[in-house]
């Protein structure tokens, strides 16, 4: 059984979720660090921060990125995944034109 997680501990500031939204998209740190003009030092200690954030721990079996990725989209949305061009095989509009995944298996 997976150990049970707190989502957040705290809210992320404007560039985390920026570093954060571009992991999602599968960007790479270095990718990251050409894109928002910072090095690569500053985004490892980023995400780590966020990790921390999110509460995530590290063992063997578990893919740390693939998780910060789950835990940021959960809390913030799926907007990365809406920037990859993919619908929903699931997905339905509401009232105001948004697209909404209707899945019963969330």
């Amino acid at each position: 059984m997976a150990p049970e997680r707190i989502l957040s501990t705290r809210e992320l500031n404007p560039f985390e979720k920026l570093v954060l939204g571009l992991l999602c998209e599968g960007k790479t740190n270095s990718a990251i660090a050409r894109k928002t003009s910072h090095n690569e030092k500053v985004i490892e200690n980023t995400i780590s921060r966020t990790v921390s954030a999110f509460n995530i721990k590290s063992d063997p079996d578990t893919n740390i990125r693939v998780m910060l990725a789950l835990a940021f989209r959960t809390h913030y949305g799926d907007a990365a995944f809406d920037r990859l061009s993919v619908a929903c095989s699931h997905s339905e509009e509401d009232e105001e034109g948004q697209k909404l995944c209707n899945s019963e298996n969330h």
